[in-house]
């Protein structure tokens, strides 16, 4: 659905800004079947910035809801391990890694949420090795996305082509659609590093968030956090970005310091199932209670899947104002709904979001706060009137957001 050379100038800017490829690296590049091109694309872009080699991993939401339908549990919990060995060779062989997130929002609305959540559950406890590398910067890798007929379907169910409708939101959202869009990123990435150094010069202890729809929640921010954005660096010393869209800036809570009440401000798609207007509620950093009015279940098991999806692992910062969110689209896609929107995290924390991480041990980062997991599910929590106070040890408040918008 993009044009030959705006399918160029994306495949380019995935490669050369997302996972910044470096010559002689291997790229490994996961795409929906139906997408070849794109493919094909981000080859032919791996190849002309000097990859060794480059892999592509097909996915099929089709093929995995027919799996999910006719295999017992026990044979689709049984990660084979040569699947296993495979996503760690990456990390062994320091490639970089590109995911197409395209999925049809509700294509498991018709399997048991339990049964969904034990697959999920058995691989990330199986691919926790090379989970870890990515949430460590230990190899640099990138989400993006393109629009796919069933998604596209989801998201404008009453335009004329809707896969062109989403085609023409994803080039806006990507800065496509400006003359360069490399120099349009490096001016995005240098505006949102000006508000991190803010944030990481303010040393705010607490923050506040509190809207009309009943959001009122102090999250507590991880001992030497480290606010980031766009641009982090990965363990090679060679800066990434990771999610394209993105218009966050974000940190680690404390994990034992969240207390109060969060409502959801858009629905969650996670595992091809949706959660909608839902609330959590918590207690010295843990939730205690929590209700949904569509998919229940799913939250529930989202919750439960071990310790650590009880408490969170990332607090970000987005305002109203943000390309995405002024496009006025839900995506049900969380890459692109969470920079529509402040959101938190259930589950782990991004290391690398507490000073001198890398010379930190397990132990370590634990006492500094930050939350450990299989999971990490953003949700969305921004609403146009949200407000958000930074509050600093000696007690000192700094208005940060007020009706949904930066204020510094």
């Amino acid at each position: 659905m993009f044009n030959e050379k705006i399918l160029e100038n994306y495949a380019r800017l995935i490669v050369n800004i997302g996972v910044n490829l470096q010559k002689g690296q291997g790229l490994e590049i996961i795409c929906p079947v139906e997408k070849y091109e794109v493919a094909e694309a981000l080859t032919k872009a791996g190849y002309e910035a000097g990859a060794k080699i480059v892999q592509v991993r097909w996915s099929a939401q089709n093929i995995d809801k027919l799996n999910y339908e006719n295999a017992e549990l026990s044979i689709l919990e049984d990660i084979p391990k040569w699947y296993v060995d495979s996503k760690n060779y990456l990390v062994e062989n320091g490639f970089c890694y590109v995911a197409i997130s395209a999925e049809d929002p509700s294509i498991f609305k018709d399997i048991s949420p339990d049964k969904i959540a034990k697959i999920y559950q058995a691989r990330s406890k199986a691919l926790k090795k090379y989970s870890d590398a990515i949430m460590n910067n230990s190899i640099r890798w990138c989400v993006v996305s393109y629009p796919t007929s069933a998604w596209a379907k989801q998201v404008f169910p009453n335009a004329e082509d809707p896969e062109k409708e989403l085609a023409d939101a994803i080039i806006k959202t990507m800065r496509l659609d400006k003359k360069d869009a490399v120099s349009a990123w490096q001016e995005h990435i240098n505006t949102l590093n000006k508000r991190a150094e803010f944030l990481n010069f303010s040393n705010f202890e607490y923050l506040h968030f509190t809207n009309s729809i009943g959001t009122d929640l102090k999250v507590g921010l991880a001992d030497g956090h480290v606010w980031q954005s766009a641009r982090e660096k990965a363990k090679d010393g060679v800066h990434f970005v990771a999610n394209m869209p993105t218009e966050e800036i974000f940190t680690a809570p404390h994990r034992l310091k969240v207390d109060g009440i969060v409502k959801s401000a858009l629905p969650l798609c996670e595992n091809g199932q949706i959660i909608d207007n839902f609330s959590l509620t918590f207690k010295n950093g843990e939730v205690v209670d929590f209700s949904a009015e569509k998919g229940y279940d799913t939250l529930k098991n989202l919750i439960n899947t071990d310790s650590g999806t009880k408490r969170i692992g990332e607090v970000a910062l987005i305002g109203k104002n943000s390309p995405i969110a002024m496009s006025k689209v839900l995506f049900f896609n969380t890459l692109f709904d969470e920079n529509a929107s402040c959101h938190l995290a259930l589950g782990k924390a991004y290391p690398t979001t507490v000073k001198n991480s890398e010379n930190l041990s397990e132990e370590e980062l634990t006492n500094l706060g930050l939350n450990d997991s299989v999971e990490h599910i953003d949700f969305m929590i921004g609403t146009p009137d949200l407000c958000v106070t930074g509050i600093k040890k000696d007690g000192t408040k700094v208005p940060l957001f007020s009706d949904g918008e930066w204020v510094i």
